[in-house]
């Protein structure tokens, strides 16, 4: 079908803003085994009609609680961390019907690129023994997830905990939504209906890695970018970035964008084992940074990643306009920090090239 054209440009598309993407129900959804009839809805529909608002989000905790746990064993420390925050992580899952894990799986052949399997076994560790809900273990990469998973250990998990490990790319199922292109024009793009879901509790698994065109990702991009649909024939994550590198690109009005009109995780877990940094996402250089940290509200994790990371989390533009918006809380000082002090945890990341200089950091 070819895609019609978007009958309004940008006034109109801040007058609706406010109404929130479409949210669906996951009862036909290929990730808990169902196909929907019609493969999902119609991603560029005709204007008109007022959609949804956005799924509520659990109460904002104006100090959150934040784990930090030192070590070098991946699963023993992601594990303690969600451990030492048990109340909240069981508060978060316990509200919704089912369960997502979202590891980073940005390119399918650099495992330090990717979130290690033995972060996933942790959560899944933590969880199992307790949860009964439907668990899936789901990404939708820029490249083959499929071939990310299966490079990456990933498929044991199947066996090994008796779920489902899913390439949300191979059976997409989406709801419309919009993003600014770079000549800031509403464009109509297809955003997977798990990451809208109210039932689904969101996990997100990210590595700790430096950016090249937001500085860093962490816990809300790892979800964020992964929200758009790519079916392999077309991709819609690519709307979301500028034509040119600078410090306020289009991506992070578009990261805040889907963020405010409800893609979300209900819970961050950070690994920080072996981190990168330099040219990330994917050609950066290990780091052993020897940490982990976990936290209700993903926007204090990634303010506390981005502190650990040696950079100022008020002028990554995406972070600072959810901090204002109240979306969670970007105050450092107000954000409650249990285990290893953060003042021993604190590094210097070595950046991007073309961030260096956008950010004039050596």
């Amino acid at each position: 079908m070819k895609k019609p054209e978007l009958p309004y440009r940008r006034r109109e598309f801040l007058r609706t803003a406010g109404r929130g993407i479409l949210g669906v129900g996951l009862l036909g959804s290929p990730v808990w085994g169902r196909r929907a009839a019609t493969g999902g809805p119609d991603p560029y529909p005709p204007t008109g009609g007022r959609p949804p608002a956005a799924p509520a989000r659990a109460p904002l905790e104006t100090a959150p609680r934040l784990s930090l746990v030192r070590g070098k064993d991946r699963r023993e420390i992601v594990h303690q961390a969600l451990k030492l925050i048990e109340d909240d992580v069981w508060a978060a899952v316990d509200r919704k019907k089912r369960v997502l894990i979202k590891p980073n799986m940005a390119v399918d052949k650099n495992p330090l690129a990717v979130t290690h399997v033995d972060a996933t076994r942790a959560v899944l560790d933590f969880l199992r023994p307790r949860c009964r809900k439907p668990i899936v273990v789901a990404e939708s990469g820029v490249l083959n997830t499929a071939d990310g998973f299966r490079n990456n250990g990933y498929l044991a998990l199947e066996k090994e905990y008796k779920i489902k490990v899913i390439d949300l790319n191979a059976d997409p199922d989406f709801v419309p939504g919009y993003v600014v292109d770079t000549d800031h024009i509403p464009r109509a793009i297809r955003v997977y209906s798990v990451f809208v879901d109210p039932d689904v509790c969101v996990i997100s698994l990210a590595r700790m890695k430096t950016h090249d065109t937001v500085l860093v990702t962490l816990a809300l991009k790892n979800v964020l970018m992964a929200a758009p649909v790519n079916d392999y024939l077309k991709s819609d994550k690519g709307i979301l970035h500028g034509a040119a590198k600078s410090v306020d690109d289009i991506m992070h009005y578009n990261l805040f964008h889907l963020a405010e009109r409800g893609v979300w995780p209900d819970l961050a877990v950070i690994d920080g084992v072996e981190s990168m940094e330099g040219d990330g996402p994917a050609r950066g250089t290990p780091l052993a940074t020897r940490l982990a940290l976990a936290s209700r509200d993903p926007l204090a994790a990634d303010v506390v990643g981005t502190t650990i990371m040696g950079f100022d989390p008020g002028r990554i533009l995406y972070l600072k306009a959810m901090a204002e918006a109240g979306m969670g809380q970007g105050d450092l000082g107000k954000i409650r920090v249990i285990g290893a002090p953060l003042a021993e945890c604190r590094f210097k990341f070595k950046v991007h090239k073309k961030m260096a200089e956008i950010y004039q950091l050596s």
